[in-house]
Parts: structure tokens; sequence; C-alpha cells
């Protein structure tokens, strides 16, 4: 494997990334007959199929995963130590890929703008998506940091908490429960509830919160995957919902939504930024990181609605 080139690996990642090799070489801005020389080559020299080439596209063999593997891990190596020899020469430059889940759209641009502010040559891409999508982009290792509500335990990652956030039960402004204080769980287990997808924080914490109360697991619900859908339809009174304050908060100080008085909430939950213990942190990681802990307090909405 020795006559293995960088030129070539590149290309076997851009592969797997788009599926059929015309798409790799739009993105290498190569020709496609340049790419399908190089993974001949590398497969000559690897002395294994890489990738099974199917009509409707390109899917890497139980080799080529192994090769993929090792090309990730290189590219890795090259960015850090790009990384490396900026930070010797006192500069914080290059690019982080951040992944997230939904509920940090309502602090994005704000945690964006003041990134940018204080290391304006640092780009940084946000992808915002589900928990699930999200903790699948960190063990691909398409995003270097993730922001969650709960650190994934089937990948070991190093989690630093950043800021807090906090949980509770809205509900029109016109219905009977509020105003009322001490609200049990019994007073809620027959409302109709809107929830999250199955796998998100919110869910979860909710199921967790209402499962000691008998009847609830089998309670009316709607499930939902937009905060903003869920939030529409308690506005026009389908039901209740559990869900992030700060992503209601505009809603409640407008008076299009209200805050439940339930009893054991709203429930505390942290910010963590998680990446990959497998992975050096890069200087640019570390710089991203250090600017979450310290500058939080200056983009993050408040735990509760106001």
């Amino acid at each position: 494997m020795k006559n293995i080139s960088f030129r070539q690996l590149r290309s076997l990642l851009a592969i797997e990334s788009h599926g059929k090799i015309v798409e790799a070489a739009k993105v290498l801005r190569l020709s496609a007959p340049a790419v399908t020389l190089q993974l001949k080559q590398l497969e000559a020299e690897a002395g294994v199929q890489l990738f099974d080439r199917m009509a409707h596209g390109m899917y890497p063999t139980e080799a080529g995963r192994a090769v993929l593997s090792a090309a990730r891990d290189i590219e890795d190596r090259l960015q850090l130590l790009s990384d490396e020899l900026n930070a010797f020469k006192g500069i914080k430059r290059g690019r982080i890929t951040v992944g997230a889940v939904s509920t940090v759209r309502y602090f994005a641009s704000a945690m964006q703008n003041a990134f940018a502010n204080e290391f304006p040559d640092i780009d940084l891409d946000l992808v915002i998506d589900r928990r699930t999508e999200t903790i699948e982009r960190l063990k691909k290792r398409t995003v270097d940091i993730a922001l969650v509500g709960r650190p994934p335990r089937d990948i070991s990652v190093r989690a630093a908490i950043f800021g807090e956030h906090s949980l509770v039960v809205v509900a029109p402004p016109h219905h009977p429960l509020v105003g009322r204080h001490g609200i049990s769980k019994a007073d809620i287990v027959e409302e109709h509830f809107i929830v999250r997808g199955t796998g998100s924080s919110t869910r979860i914490s909710f199921e967790r919160f209402m499962a000691d109360i008998p009847g609830r697991a089998a309670g009316p619900i709607t499930e939902m995957e937009l905060v903003e859908d869920i939030k529409r339809a308690v506005m026009v009174d389908t039901g209740l919902a559990f869900l992030a304050a700060h992503s209601v908060a505009e809603e409640v100080r407008e008076g299009k939504l209200a805050v439940l008085d339930v009893v054991g909430l709203p429930i505390r939950r942290q910010w963590f930024a998680v990446s990959r213990t497998d992975r050096a942190m890069t200087p640019v990681m570390t710089a991203f990181q250090e600017f979450l802990t310290r500058r939080s307090g200056q983009f993050l909405p408040e735990a509760l609605p106001a």
C-alpha cells in the first residue's frame, strides 16, 4: 500500500459521498475517466475490489469501508497538522462544521454572529437537524462538533457543558389550567399532547416525566417533527405541548401561549458540545468550544420565558 496517493484517497471519499463517479468528478474538478483510473489504480494496489458497481450507484465493499476509514483518518490528521502549523504562526483560521439539534435554531444566528466577530478567519458551517441525524453525522465524522441536550451513549465522546435550557408544558392562553398553581401530573394525564418525534430529546424527557402516571402511555398524542408546527397547533387549541422554554419564549411574551405551573417543572437541562474522543481536538475546534463556554451568556436565550 506504499504507492497510494492522497489524490486517490480523496477520489475514494468523493465516490462514497456522492455515490457516482460522475458526481465525484464534478466535485473534484476532474474528468470521470480520471476518477475511474484513480479508483482502478487504488484497487490494483489494494488487491481487492473497493466498490460494488450498481446501476443506481457505487457502494463500498467491506474492504472499501476499511480503506475509507483510513482515508478519513489521514484527512483528519492532515487538517490537524494544518491547524497546528497555523497555531505555531499565531494564526486562528480554518473551517469547522458543527451539527446541532433543531432547537439550536432559536439562538443559531446570535451564536454565529458572535463567533464571526471574534474569529473572522474561521468559517463556521452549521448543520441543524433532528437529534438522530445530528448524532449520525458525528458518527460518520461529517461534523467536527455536535451541539445537543444529551450526549450520545453509543460512541465515546468528550462533552463540554456550555449552557442551560428548560423544558415546560405550554397551553393556549384561554386553557382552563392557565393561571392555576401547583398543577399535578394527574391533572394533565388525559390532556391531548402534541409531541416531537420518537428519539428527540424533548420526547424522551416527556415520556420519562409522565412515566409514573397510570394510563399516560396510552394517552392521546399527536406527533409532529417541527417545533413551529407544534406551537401553531397549540395556539389553535389542538392540545398541550412539552417543549424547550426558549423555543416558546417569544409566543409567551406575546400572549399567544402560556406556560402551565405543573409540579416538577420546569425540568432543567444542559447544553453540551460533544466531539469524538478518537479524534484529536484541532486548534479551531478548541477555539469554538472555548468560545461557547466563555460567550454563551451573550447569545443563549433565558432558560425560562419572561
